[in-house]
């Protein structure tokens, strides 16, 4: 099998020549995206006030002294790229023969509540240069099959890594959220908490970007958007690609060798009162001759938390959910928290 076998088929006329398919966005370079060094905390002596200024001036972090195990993590890349290598067609079955709630997704990170792709409305001009596994936490199966059978045993073995991962992230993203909270001066009961950032709403997705020849420009591994999470806390290997808008200028984030990115989402700036804010990003890898892996997990509100602030309606998570998949599919992209201003009407 040739390496652009496991990739879907629009990914492979570039990923084998260059050139760019006719539903692949490709942005001419008119001005070369600087590099920037985001705030960094550290989370075994985490400084408050540290914390207050990234959120509010940034919406993004780095994490270092994290606590997760690099072998782990190592671990759980090195077998995450194993799977993505299948060829594409067993990949489009992968879960499905093993009943599993996890699913495989690619041209579009925007997927609906079972982890399947969003069909995009017509306006949607670019398919994203990117492919992965969503994994819903909370319905890890245990995958049941003989001891002969490789790929199930590969299987279970993804299984068992990214739940401990998962349970390493769940715990910072508790922690940090409680911090965050302490910085706004919301005082939280345990209940009230857990309904803001609701633990089995957590989710990973395990992405992979192909390489492109170089005549292929300058295509978009993920497009331009902000995150719906409350909290999203990001792994990436040394490839890079993760750039930012502050201010009107795009910036990389280059990658920094056991750290993790947290970044606020739609639902941590709603929460705020549009105190902190939830950063603008995309993905445009550097080296576009090498692929790019990452993990990264977000959590939300249960879906029928109500969230007030005086710069929005009030909704719940779930309106929330429904009006970005609305949007999505009539009009190919998200609006995300415009859509309740007090002064906008919504279009369900």
């Amino acid at each position: 099998m040739s390496i652009s076998e496991s990739y879907p088929p629009a990914f492979r006329r570039v990923i084998n020549d260059g050139a760019p398919s006719a539903t692949t966005e490709v942005e001419p370079v008119l001005v070369q995206d600087k590099d920037i060094d985001i705030p960094v905390i550290d989370f075994e002596g985490l400084d408050k006030e540290i914390l207050r200024e990234a959120c509010k001036d940034w919406g993004i972090f780095r994490l270092k002294n994290h606590g997760v195990p690099l072998a782990l993590m190592s671990q759980l890349q090195e077998i995450s790229e194993s799977l993505l290598s299948l060829p594409f067609e067993n990949k489009q079955k992968l879960f499905a023969a093993v009943n599993s709630p996890l699913t495989y997704f690619w041209g579009t990170p925007a997927l609906n509540r079972s982890g399947d792709a969003l069909k995009r409305g017509a306006q949607a001009s670019n398919v994203s240069m990117v492919e992965g596994f969503n994994v819903p936490l909370s319905k890890l199966p245990a995958y049941t099959s003989c001891d002969d059978d490789a790929q199930h045993s590969t299987l279970e073995s993804f299984r068992v890594l990214i739940e401990e991962y998962g349970t390493h992230i769940t715990r910072i993203a508790v922690s940090l959220f409680e911090a965050i909270s302490q910085t706004l001066n919301l005082e939280l009961s345990v209940d009230r908490r857990s309904e803001y950032l609701s633990e089995s709403t957590g989710l990973l997705r395990v992405y992979r970007y192909p390489p492109s020849d170089k005549a292929a420009g300058e295509a978009l591994g993920m497009e331009v958007h902000t995150d719906s999470s409350v909290i999203s806390i990001l792994k990436e290997d040394e490839t890079g690609g993760l750039e930012i808008m502050k201010g009107e200028e795009w910036f990389r984030v280059s990658p920094v060798a056991d750290t993790l990115i947290v970044n606020l989402g739609d639902m941590m700036q709603a929460i705020s009162n549009n105190e902190y804010k939830s950063v603008t990003h995309r993905v445009k890898k550097k080296d576009r001759t090498t692929k790019r892996h990452s993990v990264c997990y977000f959590v939300f509100p249960q879906r029928d938390c109500v969230i007030k602030s005086s710069n929005y309606k009030p909704f719940t998570y779930s309106d929330f959910e429904a009006q970005v998949q609305a949007d999505v599919q009539s009009l190919g992209t998200k609006i995300g928290l415009p859509r309740f201003a007090p002064e906008s009407p919504l279009f369900l």
